[in-house]
């Protein structure tokens, strides 16, 4: 098993080997929860790439100390993975997320699709994308990342848009995960092997709308089935994360 992760603010630049990082607040507890305490190696993240191993040298429960025993930037594998997901049903959001980010995804973008169930409306919208972006620091640190994912403002089916003729126009790819398509998802996987990123958009459980598609397809992206079975909407982006993984440089 690897070693427990926590997240530690590092300032401007890298701490160097022997310097002292503190942790107060919830990572402090989640220290004594683990009955972690001097001498136990663990690694601290910012959330940003940086990632360094120290040797905890005080643990009292509200304060933790943590000697630096070495540090420098994890790498991003390649290509970037970014995944649109329409609102899933308030009992499934949460999963979605957490699901996406321990597969790896590098980037989450709440769409309110047409067909949608949950809305985010006035305050709440704050709100649940906070609990989009606390489930994704939390799984991050599950999954032994360097780089929580962060999620964008909710987007609307016209900023998907947008955000489709961006990534294509930059040279990447997208693709929408549809169960009604016959092209393979190997073929555009196939395309981003050798592209800088790629968008997943991912329907809500009524599907995508064909008006929605269309736009889509219009902008850029590429219709796909990911697979024999149908899948729910909190596992799609996921699986299609993972499945991407051996097809391009990403597990390399």
């Amino acid at each position: 098993m690897g070693l427990p992760v926590f997240l530690a603010g590092f300032g401007d630049a890298l701490p160097e080997p022997g310097a002292t990082v503190e942790l107060g607040g919830p990572e402090a507890k989640h220290v004594k929860v683990q009955r972690l305490g001097a001498g136990d190696e663990v690694f601290l993240v910012d959330g940003a790439d940086r990632r360094a191993l120290v040797r905890i040298s005080l643990a009292d429960g509200s304060r933790v100390a943590c000697e630096v025993i070495s540090a420098g930037v994890v790498e991003r594998p390649t290509p970037h993975v970014t995944v649109v997901q329409a609102l899933p049903k308030s009992d499934r959001a949460e999963l979605a997320v957490d699901l996406m980010t321990e597969a790896g995804v590098d980037a989450i973008v709440p769409w309110a699709a047409r067909r949608c169930v949950a809305k985010w409306t006035g305050a709440k919208a704050g709100k649940a994308r906070e609990k989009w972006a606390s489930t994704a620091r939390e799984a991050a640190k599950q999954a032994r990342r360097a780089w929580i994912p962060p999620v964008a403002e909710l987007h609307s089916t016209k900023d998907v848009v947008a955000l489709v003729e961006d990534v294509v126009g930059r040279g990447g790819v997208a693709a929408v995960l549809h169960e009604a398509e016959r092209r393979p998802f190997a073929e555009v996987a196939a395309a981003a092997a050798d592209a800088g990123e790629i968008v997943f958009v991912v329907g809500p459980e009524g599907g995508v709308d064909d008006e929605e598609l269309e736009l889509f397809r219009a902008a850029g992206a590429t219709p796909v089935v990911l697979g024999p079975t149908v899948l729910r909407t909190a596992l799609a982006g996921a699986a299609a994360t993972s499945a991407l993984g051996p097809l391009t440089r990403r597990w390399s």
